[in-house]
């Protein structure tokens, strides 16, 4: 077994962190620049920073705050929110992003896919997928999880891959902010049908869920925010726990 990743996720509105439920009841969870020096500390593996209005308001990712973040860290750093071309993601990688996290623009073009591919290496590409049971129906959903496609989402993980993304963060919004649990289903159905790595990410509430999502499913990492935000979950312990439990992490 791959060694898991453990990746605290900055979801950043108004230059702050914030968290919500099922998408929808944000909340402050604090600064986001203190929060990513505190977690290089704790031992994250990754982070990503996800600029959770930047569709929605139609506007860029906030770089200068990604360049503030870049320069207090020295883990892999993922950003997304607002990026819809090349250039976009130049300006970030620029500003010190190793990773880019596309969502809403390549729903709407999957040319894009191939481009940041082209241009960066598969390695650099992430396609978050936002997906939400409807019916008993797992769909697509973008522009911050407002508008539902016509996308079934193992058939979309399939083509990101053939697009040439190299992992995908797949967030159940069923389960986002609930701390019930990852949702078990769609994370397997995802992870089994792609050859690249998928990231667990809604619902984390206790370590029992991470490793539940790592035993059983294909996930290669587990994400998540408030538990870890508000001190409730500290990464060591996690990671701790996990290893006890015969779960290879990083």
């Amino acid at each position: 077994m791959l060694k898991k990743r453990i990746i605290p996720c900055l979801d950043i509105k108004n230059g702050r962190t914030v968290k919500g439920v099922n998408f929808v009841d944000i909340k402050d969870a604090g600064d986001p620049v203190e929060l990513a020096k505190q977690y290089v500390v704790q031992g994250a593996d990754e982070l990503v920073f996800l600029d959770i209005t930047a569709t929605l308001e139609n506007r860029k990712t906030l770089v200068k705050l990604v360049e503030t973040i870049a320069k207090e860290i020295n883990i892999p750093f993922t950003v997304g929110g607002g990026i819809s071309s090349v250039e976009d993601a130049l300006a970030l990688i620029k500003a010190g992003a190793d990773k880019v996290s596309v969502n809403s623009s390549a729903v709407k073009n999957s040319q894009l896919i191939v481009d940041l591919k082209e241009r960066f290496g598969s390695q650099f590409v992430v396609v978050a997928i936002d997906t939400k049971n409807i019916d008993g129906n797992w769909k697509v959903f973008t522009k911050g999880g407002t508008f539902e496609t016509n996308l079934e989402t193992v058939a979309w993980a399939k083509e990101v891959e053939k697009l040439g993304a190299g992992e995908i963060l797949l967030t159940s919004m069923n389960s986002d902010g609930t701390k019930n649990g990852f949702d078990l289903g769609v994370t397997r159905a995802v992870s089994t049908n792609v050859n690249i790595p998928v990231i667990a990410s809604g619902g984390a509430g206790s370590v029992e869920h991470f490793e539940e999502v790592f035993t059983q499913t294909e996930a290669s990492a587990g994400l998540a925010a408030s538990i870890f935000h508000f001190g409730e979950i500290p990464i060591p312990q996690l990671k701790t726990a996990l290893k006890e439990n015969n779960i290879p992490v990083r």
